[in-house]
């Protein structure tokens, strides 16, 4: 009996893996890939300045992968977003360095910019049916005309403290400099930002507690949930990264103002997308968009408002893209929305819709964002940078496809 009982948990857990094989493959790459640069750049990979920089250099395409996922699971694509980020950025240049506007002015200007400019590529794709590739193939193209138009060809630039603070600031620490000076000798550091280190365990603490509530509550609907060794292994990975990353963080200069924005953008994004109808509306409109109107989803208006968030998302990606480089140029953004959606896609979404979520595409932005670092710390060449991450995308994708004829 003990036997059978055994082989039943065996063939549940071997189920479960074959289900889910995309989300723990994605997740164990991701380690392995940081474990392989770790020893390749002899530890310089997970040094608190080179993490540091890791989110500032992949802080626009995860803002920007956030949108893009919801416009793919949707049904369609979004190939403007570079150009329209760069448009953002130059928007912002010529009305804070030679309008002389305020920053707290230009940034909300912006960002409602970028909304109508979502708008006006939603309008064509939601209520006249035009093909999303056509219509934002033809945005590329006129925003990437429009920066070159309003900068003149010239990089404009530098741009005030207060508005680079956007993407370079950092979290000043509200505990006494003593305190993390006086604990700091335990963990073998010389100091310790103690908000960025609580901050990790807070962090932990919240994604555990979240955890165990979501699988108590499935257990009372009778939801079959992942088995208890994969849940235990998953949590005790991903708290144990997030701890440490934050400690090595809070060895440097404390937390990034662009990792707050991420953090708050990801669970905002993955609370509308997972647990609201909202949500759940926007993946019935990919999978079957037929079946959605039939039911009674307004699916025009669903469309139309993942294009607007796109927009804002992108302006967004482009004010913190500015502020990185203290200067706005024309030939900012300029294919970034390949790298967004291959993160997207790498993260497990589905070309055809309905398929797909914001922790999968953060995870494949942080992965693409790896491998840039990674490359570029051993002297690779952008050559060879670009055919690896062509490769890797199309393993991705060859895996997708693969796993679900399996299933199938």
């Amino acid at each position: 009996m003990a036997l059978a009982e055994h082989s039943g948990a065996q063939t549940g857990v071997m189920h479960y893996l074959k289900n889910n094989l995309r989300e723990y493959g994605l997740l164990f790459a991701l380690i392995a890939i940081m474990v392989f640069f770790q020893i390749v750049t002899d530890g310089t990979l997970l040094r608190p300045v080179n993490i540091t920089n890791l989110f500032l250099q992949n802080s626009y395409i995860i803002i920007m992968a956030l949108g893009m996922l919801v416009v793919i699971v949707s049904g369609n694509i979004d190939l403007s977003v570079g150009s329209v980020m760069g448009f953002i950025g130059a928007l912002a240049a010529v009305m804070i360095v030679n309008l002389d506007y305020s920053v707290y002015v230009t940034v909300p200007i912006c960002l409602v910019v970028g909304g109508l400019v979502g708008a006006a590529q939603g309008y064509w794709v939601a209520y006249w049916k035009i093909p999303s590739f056509i219509v934002t193939l033809a945005g590329m193209l006129v925003f990437r005309g429009l920066s070159l138009w309003l900068l003149e060809g010239q990089s404009v630039g530098p741009f005030p403290r207060e508005f680079q603070v956007i993407a370079t600031g950092f979290v000043p620490d509200v505990l006494p400099a003593s305190v993390g000076e006086g604990i700091a000798p335990i963990f073998g550091a010389n100091r310790l930002n103690m908000l960025a280190f609580l901050m990790g365990i807070a962090a932990a603490g919240i994604i555990v507690w979240s955890a165990l509530r979501q699988r108590a509550r499935n257990r009372a609907y009778g939801i079959e949930d992942e088995p208890q060794v994969f849940f235990v292994a998953r949590l005790a990975i991903i708290s144990a990264a997030l701890i440490f990353i934050m400690f090595k963080l809070s060895t440097f200069r404390g937390l990034p103002n662009v990792l707050i924005t991420m953090g708050v953008l990801t669970v905002i994004y993955t609370f509308l997308t997972e647990s609201t109808t909202l949500g759940r509306r926007v993946y019935a409109l990919g999978g079957n968009e037929k079946a959605a109107k039939l039911s009674g989803i307004k699916t025009e208006r669903l469309t139309f408002l993942a294009f607007v968030n796109m927009g804002v998302l992108a302006a967004i990606a482009g004010l913190v893209f500015a502020a990185r480089l203290n200067t706005a140029t024309p030939k900012a953004g300029f294919a970034l929305e390949l790298d967004v959606i291959a993160a997207v896609f790498i993260g497990g979404a589905s070309m055809s819709g309905g398929v797909g979520k914001i922790v999968g595409a953060v995870v494949g932005a942080f992965l693409m964002g790896v491998l840039n670092n990674g490359m570029s710390i051993m002297g690779i060449g952008i050559d060879y940078q670009q055919m690896i991450k062509g490769l890797v995308l199309l393993a991705a994708v060859i895996f997708d496809v693969y796993n679900k004829s399996k299933q199938g």
